[in-house]
């Protein structure tokens, strides 16, 4: 469904706000390795996410990335997937024709239209926040 780049984003992302929640920034070494990425690729994630405000990055000693409360309550899911992956999910046809739409449908048109709407939905309403606060206390896990 996600990129591999995008479902890292998001791993990251959640990582992210889940460690803000504690107070911590965290480099990207924590990052990759909290997310099973490889460090070189993280980083690069890491750029599109700061660079689309995201996350924060705070350079120093006692740097890294971090995101505030008040923007994590914010953030949708849905800004993670379009920094990396930009509107294709939101939009696309589920057979990956170029051309697909209610006049023109493919096969599964109508009934990806309806796993579509109810994906985007899903990434429009859940904020960083609501997902973090599973991870900071335990309930939800990101790697197996």
């Amino acid at each position: 469904m996600f990129s591999k780049t995008c479902e890292y984003a998001i791993k990251a992302s959640i990582y992210i706000a889940s460690q803000s929640l504690a107070q911590k920034r965290v480099g990207i070494k924590d990052i990759a390795q909290a997310i099973e990425s490889p460090e070189a690729f993280t980083g690069k994630i890491m750029q599109v996410l700061s660079k689309n405000h995201v996350v924060a990055s705070v350079k120093g000693p006692h740097g890294g990335f971090e995101i505030l409360e008040s923007a994590m309550k914010e953030k949708k899911l849905a800004e993670v997937v379009r920094a990396m992956d930009g509107d294709d999910i939101f939009k696309s046809c589920g057979l990956g024709l170029k051309e697909c739409s209610g006049a023109n449908p493919c096969p599964l048109h109508n009934q990806f239209a309806k796993i579509r709407a109810d994906i985007t939905k899903l990434l429009e309403t859940t904020t960083l926040y609501d997902v973090a606060t599973g991870l900071a206390d335990g309930l939800t896990f990101l790697k197996r």
